[in-house]
């Protein structure tokens, strides 16, 4: 069976279902795969007097409709073959039916709703039986979380605007299906740019070497030491062998290296120790390990 991509998948198990009659039931995992086969095997199975009651109930239960209904047909559409027989001919179409009469309902409640709402100036334009409004487009499309299904609901919009019976035009502002058509334009441009931004990340940590931080087997303030030699009793050509500031080496120190115990260093206690005036925290001289010697 074909499937359609329905945002929303309300379905229960059997034993949790408070409408066995209209509710869809499914036992195994709620996926795309499962809701669709147990709406259609629910369509074969309901009287065709039931359909307007089922679809009513449906209808309360997602938070969109419109969205629903559409997704409805296209999976009639996509498994007409379920229904070849004569008997299922006539569920088939009786659905149809119903489908076209609830989208007309959806839009007239949704015009006269608009006319008393939406303030003329947001009104791109209107025909006999409703009006187009790219203001009030974008309020749903900031409701839509999936990409796809903003640019099915605006090239839906941009066709019905195209193929209406225009009766007014509000020339102050731009032309509803172009307004639908770069909105596209913009959503395609943002995929395309977050695939860059997700590309790049993608190579970078694949050019990023495997690391582990390594464990220090002496006293702690002997190894900081060292560091503090290279960075200021050590000298090459007048310039010290390490050239950076403290917090580079604390930040250096704490992210490659653990302690003698395999535990985390403390940044605040390197810092003391490579802290010029703190020579108390540094290694006795029997102790230290004399860089200079060994170069």
């Amino acid at each position: 069976m074909q499937t359609a991509e329905f945002v929303e998948l309300l379905a229960v198990p059997q034993a949790q279902a408070k409408n066995p009659l209209f509710d869809i039931i499914v036992e195994d995992k709620i996926n795309i795969q499962n809701y669709c086969n147990a709406l259609i095997a629910k369509i074969l199975e309901l009287k065709q007097s039931q359909f307007p009651a089922f679809i009513d109930y449906q209808f309360n239960q997602v938070k969109n409709p419109e969205i629903w209904i559409c997704k409805l047909e296209k999976l009639l559409a996509n498994n007409e073959a379920f229904f070849s027989s004569k008997t299922a001919m006539s569920r088939y179409n009786k659905l149809y039916i119903l489908i076209e009469k609830k989208r007309t309902e959806l839009q007239s409640t949704s015009v006269k709703e608009a006319v008393s709402k939406t303030p003329k100036k947001f009104i791109n334009a209107e025909s006999e039986d409703r009006y187009f409004s790219f203001y009030e487009m974008k309020k749903q499309l900031d409701k839509v979380n999936d990409d796809n299904q903003k640019i099915l609901l605006l090239t839906k919009e941009m066709f019905e605007y195209q193929q209406a019976s225009i009766e007014f035009i509000n020339q102050k502002t731009p032309f509803y299906d172009v307004q639908c058509a770069k909105e596209i334009e913009h959503i395609y441009a943002l995929q395309k740019l977050q695939a860059a931004v997700e590309q790049t990340k993608r190579e970078q940590n694949q050019n990023q070497l495997p690391f582990k931080k390594m464990q220090i087997n002496c006293n702690l303030n002997q190894f900081v030491d060292v560091y503090y030699q290279f960075t200021r009793e050590l000298f090459i050509d007048g310039k010290s062998m390490i050239d950076g500031s403290v917090n580079d080496l604390v930040a250096i120190i704490v992210n490659s290296y653990v302690d003698k115990d395999g535990k985390e260093i403390s940044p605040e206690t390197v810092k003391t120790i490579l802290t010029p005036s703190r020579t108390e925290k540094r290694p006795k001289p029997h102790k230290r390990i004399d860089i200079d010697k060994m170069l």
